[in-house]
């Protein structure tokens, strides 16, 4: 791209991920026309929704070759699982996002362990299964809680947190024999170990052979107070974790991201994007629960309201193999913590209603050190409305992180909409900590 020349980008989803994506890479003063396609409500106001599904690749290339996009950032994990960063490469468009092969990461649970048992990468004991009979056998004679894990994609429930035999079992069923995830999901299982401790979210940019660490986070995934109830896709994050301490983060960066970058390139599918990797903090040391082959979400809120440098100059340093030139300069942090409080439709993570109006947005957004990122909501006319099960994503920043909490709060009580719930402790396990 010629010196000046402004670069339009294409955002590919719909949640609070790209919102915040959208509205970090509209601050670059190289940044052109910032198209999201198909977008939120929030999008629509920071960007240009164009109404164009993140899995119909042909119109996706069209769009893009006409409206001269200089760089496509895919966002959610389907398209990046069915291979669209590599069908817009093959046509000359730039693409921040991992291949089809390099994303197997995510979209394969037995990919991910075998690739990590390769690479000597921490994690917990494990077998994969083909038959339902073998794997219940084998997890009769364990003598600790498994996890059992769908091998497919599943919308981020195809992985069952069991408390005994029996719901491993159950587990089994409805993976393999019920297949309520899917059937390609459920042709294979990956049975692990149970482990407990902390969870924490590390994000780094690769490119490569650079690896740029993000600042931790730590997430909420269960949808009620005190971590009770079912998983949910995250009820709120902060960032920074004090869990993730400057060891910690080394460690992770030497025995995690190193080996598993590294083996990715040797067996010749090398990873390009962000790559995510979800911990447990054991008594044993850090292990690996999963890697995502993208941002995380709510992650992505709370890193980029920090971020003080250029994010489109970073991302497309990643998609130019440049990233080793850049990252000091654009890799500025606000060295307060951000907190992000989701706001969800009532019934979430079950079924909800959607077309439900939402108020108390512009109070919101006056407030100081606050940004409301859209996830599930579209516009009605002039009136934005719930559209998904997690609809906002509330973030602040604060001086250090109580105040970070209370200036989150104090932006979401301002906002309504029918049957809204959130969690009202999201960043206490730090606060306590302290």
């Amino acid at each position: 791209m010629a010196e000046g020349e402004k670069c339009n980008v294409m955002v590919v989803g719909k949640g609070g991920r790209e919102h915040a994506l959208v509205w970090k890479i509209a601050q670059s003063p190289r940044a052109g026309r910032v198209y999201c396609a198909p977008g939120n409500a929030g999008t629509a106001r920071d960007g240009t929704n164009v109404p164009i599904d993140g899995t119909d690749f042909d119109k996706m290339a069209r769009f893009c070759k006409k409206e001269k996009v200089g760089l496509v950032v895919i966002g959610p994990e389907d398209p990046l699982a069915l291979g669209l960063s590599d069908y817009l490469r093959a046509r000359g468009i730039k693409v921040f996002g991992p291949s089809k092969e390099a994303a197997r990461v995510e979209s394969s649970k037995v990919f991910a362990k075998t690739l990590m048992r390769h690479a000597d990468v921490p994690t917990a004991e494990f077998r994969i299964f083909d038959h339902p009979d073998p794997a219940r056998t084998y997890i009769e004679s364990r003598d600790y809680p498994v996890v059992v894990k769908a091998d497919g994609l599943a919308a981020g429930k195809g992985v069952i947190v069991c408390k005994d035999v029996t719901e491993a079992k159950k587990a089994i069923e409805r993976i393999m024999i019920r297949e309520e995830f899917g059937d390609k999901a459920g042709r294979q299982v990956v049975v692990e170990k149970r482990l407990d401790g902390e969870e924490l979210s590390i994000l780094a940019l690769v490119s490569g052979r650079a690896i740029l660490m993000l600042p931790p986070c730590q997430d909420h995934k269960a949808v009620n107070d005190g971590d009770k109830g079912p998983n949910t896709g995250g009820m709120g994050t902060y960032c920074p974790a004090p869990v993730g301490t400057f060891d910690l983060m080394k460690d992770a960066e030497l025995n995690v991201f190193v080996p598993t970058v590294h083996a990715m390139k040797r067996g010749r599918y090398p990873f390009s994007g962000v790559l995510f990797a979800g911990l447990m903090l054991t008594n044993q040391g850090p292990r690996v629960l999963e890697f995502n082959a993208r941002f995380g979400d709510p992650e992505t809120e709370v890193i980029l309201m920090r971020l003080k440098g250029d994010l489109l100059t970073l991302l497309e340093a990643v998609a130019d193999e440049t990233l080793g030139d850049v990252a000091d300069e654009q890799l500025v942090w606000d060295p307060r913590p951000a907190v992000c409080v989701v706001m969800c439709s009532g019934g979430y993570p079950g079924k909800y209603d959607i077309g439900k109006m939402i108020t108390g947005l512009d109070a919101a957004a006056e407030l100081k050190d606050v940004k409301v990122f859209h996830a599930g909501t579209k516009l009605n006319g002039d009136r934005t409305v719930t559209d998904g099960g997690r609809v906002l994503a509330v973030t602040a920043l604060g001086n250090d992180l109580a105040a970070a909490k209370a200036r989150a709060y104090e932006a979401v009580k301002l906002i309504q909409f029918p049957g809204a719930h959130y969690r009202t402790d999201i960043a206490d396990k730090a606060l306590k900590r302290k």
